[in-house]
């Protein structure tokens, strides 16, 4: 992973994490109670209208918290410093050490600007620890131990994105499909032991793409796909050799409906 990957999908495990654990404790409008201003609420949502001006055409992201700034999930943190943020993530002061560097670091990439060697690792370490965080706690909370790997987020290229706050069995993504379309899924997971994952995507039948290291996954649909209920199930598995659930770890179930060729 590199440094502007690292970087997004920091952001993205912390963004889901504070909307997990508020929607719990404050309900659907948890966004009023999160501790920001109305100013910087208001913000958000401007941001949000703006995008789906712009992707008239395609799917746009609809948890507000994906508009906000870096720097806003600090400020909501801060503000909730108890009970499950500070059970997963450990001491604030440390915590606040790493969001500050990661916001320094954040203003290269931001402006495109090359960072140096030490920089980038930099970034990768400080992601990688406060992601291991939030695994670890999630681990011992739904399974009691530290060993498995877990699933953080997979997004496809139709702009479908799941995340563990779904429950769901099956992601019903609501997209329609042809033979000859290709669907990329990419798979965030953080394993609790540092090992490196392998990911593997089968789509109804038994065609899939072999596992593999990289996390980004594409199969394309054929005629033998067509049908109401086309189901691509994403795996995930460290190199060890017990796994949580047989021959993998964690999973999750993409359904979309593929159509009978145009012609």
């Amino acid at each position: 992973m590199d440094a502007h990957e690292a970087l997004k999908e920091v952001e993205n495990s912390l963004r889901d994490f504070i909307a997990r654990v508020l929607e719990g404790e404050y309900g659907d409008e948890w966004i009023d109670e999160c501790g920001v201003s109305e100013e910087r609420i208001e913000i958000w949502k401007k941001r949000k209208a703006a995008e789906a001006k712009r992707q008239q055409t395609g799917a746009v992201e609809e948890r507000l918290l994906y508009y906000a700034d870096f720097y806003d999930l600090g400020t909501i943190l801060k503000k909730n410093w108890s009970g499950e943020f500070s059970q997963a993530l450990g001491k604030w002061k440390t915590i606040e050490v790493f969001l500050t560097e990661l916001e320094k670091l954040r203003d290269p990439q931001a402006h495109q600007r090359e960072l140096l060697s030490h920089q980038k690792h930099l970034i990768i370490g400080i992601s990688g620890e406060i992601r291991n965080r939030l695994v670890r706690y999630r681990s011992k909370m739904e399974t009691g131990d530290d060993y498995y790997p877990r699933l953080e987020c997979v997004r496809d290229n139709l702009g479908n994105v799941w995340v563990p706050a779904d429950t769901r069995l099956i992601f019903q993504t609501g997209a329609r499909l042809r033979p000859g379309d290709t669907v990329e899924w990419v798979v965030s997971a953080t394993d609790p032991m540092d090992d490196t994952l392998s990911y593997n995507a089968e789509i109804t039948g038994g065609r899939e793409t072999g596992w593999q290291e990289n996390n980004v996954l594409s199969l394309t649909m054929t005629n033998a796909d067509v049908g109401r209920k086309c189901f691509v199930e994403i795996y995930i598995r460290s190199p060890r050799e017990y796994h949580a659930r047989g021959e993998h770890d964690d999973s999750i179930t993409f359904m979309y409906e593929v159509l009978p060729p145009a012609n």
